[in-house]
């Protein structure tokens, strides 16, 4: 089955041209949707059987190199379309088919009706597609592939419903911003790639990371090297400070924002730096800047997710921070810890999202959480489903976001400090307070809403993902129970990716002496605090709900701050974009483009049409006028003769 991972990725291409070329003369939406949906669901089988496969054999043997064929040879450089199959990319493939699957399910519900039916599904598998070549490639080129074709599917799903108004501009704005900014991460990517290639010879990871395991390479050129890799990372993962793209990207229907916050694009970054985990333990001073980008971010979008009224928005910022945990992992060495959390997070986060699109369904569009209330009554499925995902996210055992969050909170305890713990845990209190104002005010308390809502609960092919995403939320930590409590055993996500990461974890300092004691008195500590968290949030917005409108009165300047969030875009635009726009328009377009290219190029033709027009006198038409020139011509020449004897 393992050499049969490259259908996974020509399945979901096959889609796209099926639904590309033929969907709007096929017309139905259900033929449309299995076409869709169920490439998506065979590729999921095909990433499944190939896991099983590589789970019964033994660790050495787990890795495959699966060739299509050769796809560059220029100089030394030696480039082929080829898959590794792997432990990590295992694992990716099947959080990608796997809950990509259940988005497109939902897909069919809610777009139901939408005038681009077909060319949504045919966007959504050219997605998968994209992605697939991201986390299956055996090489850096392969890699980059796959890493633009997300960046234009995103620009092509934020910008779906282009003759929308999103905020102040419209969805294609928002579009055009999304990949804009992941452009700038991209030539710092690009960056890495050839100080790899001038390194190591090589593009191939075998080849870089058997290399960076043996070669002695200066410090400062790993330095660079992951430094530029990074800052790729941080557009794609939308880390500070290039994350600005992430909540604008809300403009785009909420399938395509439960695809690309949980279980692809954003996700990229994570698996990147993952899979150059030898290179990064290469860099122990980049692993620094690494894990203290990650706790900005989590708790700077955090802040920011407090007061946020707009529910897509409130997620959106939640997926920031909790990316922002999983670069922290990164950062301090938990690099299996940081995969588990992407694993754990794509299941809650989807189920938020795909809960939130419910919502947003049976409210005609209506996104303001402050206009909901009371819609556990009327949405009964979709609220229990939410409070499974936002229990999940807050880190309530036993369900999956207590596991692995408290694993990264935990290594950030023992491999860094007590400081990237200590904002750890108060970034993940304000996360579960913030992501219960959004449970609360959506769902319990009094009606908010007006009498032209009729809320009802959606279609059981929008449900049935729910329910399926809810279970995964509930079970999928048991596969990471921390060594305290598994025992001899061990935490098996970690032991089934151990080989992937033996290469880092040798050039790393690993644990001091820490007791399980410890490990369980921190874990206890961020769980009271959590469920602490939930109840101050229910008191506040169920009980006293006149404490929040008395609070954001009393601090006014720190909630505008938090609501404008701290004013970045504005200073961005100030600072940068405002002046590369007056740049371009008053030096580049209209002095070096208008009057110097634009000049010359109309210089040179009046310059050839001055000398046409004087030479054209030649041309009179006279016939006695050409005979004349004729003879005088011949004169000069006999003159010339006779002269020259």
């Amino acid at each position: 089955m393992r050499e049969l991972i490259y259908l996974t990725i020509i399945l979901p291409l096959a889609g796209f041209l099926i639904n590309g070329i033929f969907g709007s003369r096929i017309k139905n939406e259900k033929v449309i949707g299995i076409i869709g949906s169920g490439v998506i669901g065979i590729s999921f089988l095909i990433a499944l059987g190939a896991f099983f496969e590589t789970l019964s054999l033994p660790a050495e043997q787990r890795q495959i190199i699966v060739t299509l064929f050769n796809w560059l040879n220029v100089g030394g450089l030696n480039v082929s379309f080829a898959y590794q199959v792997d432990q990590l990319s295992l694992v990716m493939a099947l959080i990608v088919t796997g809950v990509g699957f259940v988005i497109h399910v939902y897909s069919i519900g809610y777009m139901h009706g939408d005038k681009g039916f077909w060319r949504f599904f045919a966007y959504l598998n050219l997605f998968i597609f994209a992605m697939m070549n991201l986390i299956l490639a055996d090489n850096f080129v392969l890699l980059f592939l796959g890493w633009e074709g997300v960046g234009l599917c995103s620009y092509l799903l934020i910008g779906f419903w282009y003759d929308r108004k999103f905020e102040k501009s419209t969805t294609s704005d928002a579009a055009k911003k999304a990949f804009i900014v992941n452009r700038i991460g991209d030539f710092g990517f690009l960056l890495g790639m050839f100080l790899i290639f001038l390194t190591f010879g090589s593009l191939n990871f075998n080849e870089v990371f058997s290399k960076a395991s043996t070669f002695s390479v200066p410090a400062s050129v790993y330095g660079f090297i992951t430094l530029f890799l990074f800052i790729g990372a941080t557009g794609k993962s939308a880390q500070i400070p290039l994350y600005v793209w992430l909540p604008d990207a809300m403009a785009g229907p909420t399938p395509v924002s439960a695809l690309i916050h949980a279980a692809t694009m954003v996700t990229a970054g994570v698996y990147m730096v993952a899979r150059c985990s030898v290179l990064f333990a290469s860099a122990p001073q980049i692993m620094i800047v690494v894990a203290i980008i990650g706790l900005m971010t989590a708790f700077f979008a955090a802040t920011i997710g407090i007061v946020q009224n707009d529910i897509k928005k409130v997620l959106a910022y939640s997926t920031i921070s909790q990316l922002g945990y999983m670069f922290l992992a990164m950062g301090v060495g938990a690099f299996s810890a940081g995969i588990f959390h992407v694993m754990t997070h794509a299941f809650f986060k989807a189920l938020l999202f795909l809960g939130a699109g419910s919502v947003i369904h049976a409210m005609h569009e209506e996104q303001d959480i402050q206009r909901y209330g009371g819609l556990k009554k009327y949405m009964p499925h979709t609220a229990i489903t939410f409070l499974i995902a936002a229990l999940a996210i807050s880190g309530i055992p036993p369900l999956s976001g207590f596991f692995s969050k408290d694993e990264i909170l935990w290594y950030s305890f023992a491999n860094g400090s007590f400081i990237l713990w200590l904002v750890g845990v108060i970034t993940a209190l304000m996360t579960a307070f913030y992501m219960f104002r959004l449970y609360f005010l959506t769902f319990e308390g009094k009606e908010r809403f007006g009498h032209d809502k009729h809320p009802h609960e959606s279609p059981k092919v929008m449900t049935i993902p729910l329910n399926i995403l809810a279970i995964l939320s509930v079970i999928g930590g048991f596969i990471g129970i921390p060594e305290v409590f598994s025992g001899e055993h061990g935490n098996q996500f970690h032991n089934w990716l151990a080989p992937i990461f033996k290469d880092a974890d040798r050039k790393l300092l690993h644990f001091g002496l820490h007791s399980h004691f410890e490990e369980i008195l921190l874990m206890v500590i961020s769980v009271i605090g959590a469920a602490a968290s939930i109840l101050l949030a229910r008191y506040i917005y169920l009980k006293k709900p006149e404490i929040a409108s008395r609070t954001a009165t009393r601090f006014k300047g720190f909630y505008n701050l938090l609501w404008n969030k701290y004013y970045v875009d504005e200073i961005y635009d100030a600072v940068i974009v405002n002046p590369i726009v007056t740049v371009s328009r008053n030096v580049l377009w209209k002095i070096a483009d208008n009057k110097i290219i634009d000049g010359t190029v109309n210089g040179v033709a009046k310059l050839v049409d001055l000398l046409s027009s004087i030479i054209r006198k030649v041309q009179t038409g006279v016939a006695q006028l050409y005979a004349l020139v004729m003879v005088l011509g011949i004169a000069a020449a006999l003159l010339w003769i006779i002269l020259s004897f």
